[in-house]
């Protein structure tokens, strides 16, 4: 078995990228109440905030703050994944693997912020962030951090 040297830093703050297997599957946004609910069950089991997320049709983008004391991501992606996978009938649908990025400072917390947010858009599944339902761009505009025309076509670069 390949051992993955993971960095953690107490506290830490990370994005990741987790995907299907099948990249041409619509698998999550189709069944995006089991996954709402496999991460809320893992999170009762693993501390952890989510700072951004989006979830696309194949793969789906976070950046989470751990406050498990271990920075146990890798045990927070089983959960989700896990929970999600119970109620699929047949194999996994997930890779079984996920990318993983230390957060290094507030430019990069924001340059994946942003990542995450305008993801759909960039993919074409939306003209504008605020289009795509599956993310928590909704919860920023509605806080007032971003604009809700913020992000508005793929030309356009998300304001710095």
């Amino acid at each position: 078995m390949v051992r993955y040297r993971r960095n953690r830093v107490g506290g830490g703050t990370y994005f990741f990228t987790v995907t299907l297997r099948d990249r041409r599957s619509d698998l999550l946004v189709h069944h995006v109440d089991l996954l709402r609910s496999s991460w809320r069950k893992a999170h009762t089991r693993i501390a952890h905030e989510v700072i951004a997320v989006v979830v696309l049709p194949d793969h789906l983008h976070a950046v989470i703050r751990m406050h498990d004391g271990a920075d146990d991501y890798s045990r927070l992606w089983q959960e989700i994944k896990k929970g999600f996978s119970r109620n699929m009938s047949g194999a996994s649908p997930w890779q079984p693997r996920f990318w993983e990025h230390t957060i290094r400072d507030d430019t990069d917390l924001r340059a994946h912020i942003d990542y995450v947010h305008f993801n759909p858009v960039k993919h074409g599944w939306a003209s504008k962030a605020v289009d795509w339902p599956f993310s928590s761009f909704h919860r920023y505009a509605r806080d007032g951090i971003l604009a809700p025309h913020w992000g508005t076509t793929p030309d356009e670069p998300p304001p710095p």
